[in-house]
């Protein structure tokens, strides 16, 4: 599917019809089917403690490979690791499993202000919006940590609303660096106020909202709010499935078909993941990837959608989503 006519090409990085994965740029028709939201590994220590020294990679890729080659036998390509810096953002271990798994992961550039700023370095307060976003752009051009591996994607997140300064600062560095970069900028809100106000700030710096992912989306509370940020054209990501009964989304999804809004939607599940400190990882607790596939995506055929619906929700809005590109308003 092709791209919006406002999308402007980019001066440095890919061509406009590719997505920026671990092992470098490929076509962006290759990407899907995708998952938008999902993770292999986090670590919850905080932001002052947190390395990879911390765990194991060989066990890490032992443990999460399987998941990883059970989405890909379903026919999914693309896998958007949603970790940010600070919690375990590790390109190197993501690049491994990509060679083995033959998945387009993405890996993000940007930092997590939500969970009371526990994940974010000191910097991040004592910095402008101008800083942080030279930061993130220096990923971008040069690579993450001297690895040469690029983010596909700017990942934020804040707290619940009114936006605290720190929180509305990493906000106005993601528009900073989208601006430089075209990645798209997906956002922690999952609470109505919060995602209102990145809403706003993004479209008062002139940014089309397409340039946004509303993560969390599906638990803001009623579906009237994510309505509304899809009719603007912002993505409004529903990224609880399989942690929520399969009617929940179908209703959700249904609302959205009846008001013409599927091109704006995200489907994923916030899923895995490697919890850095147990053992093996809490293999017990991880969840896998192929709820989707397996019970999502036959319920929406019984319940008439069609293949061309389902592969908008699967194919052509992760491509559209996650394809580098500086979005302006007119």
């Amino acid at each position: 599917m092709g791209l919006m006519p406002f999308l402007v090409s980019l001066a440095v990085g890919p061509s406009h019809d590719q997505i920026v994965t671990v092992k470098g740029p490929i076509p962006a028709h290759q990407f899907a089917p995708a998952l938008p939201h999902e993770h292999i590994l986090c670590d919850f220590i905080g932001a002052k403690d947190v390395r990879p020294s911390r765990y194991d990679r060989g066990e890490v890729i032992a443990v999460m490979e399987p998941f990883l080659k059970d989405l890909h036998q379903r026919g999914f390509n693309g896998f958007v690791d949603c970790t940010p810096a600070y919690i375990g953002r590790d390109p190197i271990l993501l690049r491994e499993l990509a060679e083995r798994t033959d998945l387009a992961i993405l890996t993000n550039t940007g930092y997590y202000g939500a969970a009371g700023d526990r994940y974010l370095p000191e910097h991040a307060f004592n910095e402008t919006a101008e800083q942080l976003a030279g930061r993130w752009i220096r990923e971008w051009e040069e690579g993450i940590d001297g690895t040469r591996i690029k983010p596909g994607f700017i990942k934020i997140g804040v707290d619940p609303g009114p936006l605290s300064p720190v929180d509305r600062k990493l906000v106005e560095a993601a528009v900073l660096t989208h601006r430089k970069t075209g990645l798209t900028i997906a956002c922690h809100t999952g609470e109505r106020r919060a995602a209102e106000e990145v809403l706003t700030i993004v479209l008062n710096s002139g940014l089309d909202p397409s340039s946004l992912i509303i993560v969390h989306a599906d638990s803001v509370g009623d579906v009237d709010g994510p309505i509304g940020w899809a009719k603007t054209g912002a993505w409004v990501e529903l990224d609880a499935v399989g942690a929520r009964p399969i009617p929940f989304h179908l209703d959700w999804l249904g609302r959205m078909k009846k008001e013409g809004l599927l091109r704006r939607i995200l489907i994923s599940h916030d899923a895995g993941w490697y919890w850095v400190g147990e053992a093996r990882g809490g293999k017990e607790k991880i969840r896998p990837f192929t709820f989707i596939a397996d019970r999502l995506i036959p319920e929406l055929r019984r319940s008439g959608f069609d293949e061309s619906e389902i592969d908008l929700l699967v194919r052509d809005n992760s491509i559209r989503a996650f394809t580098p590109a500086i979005r302006l308003r007119d």
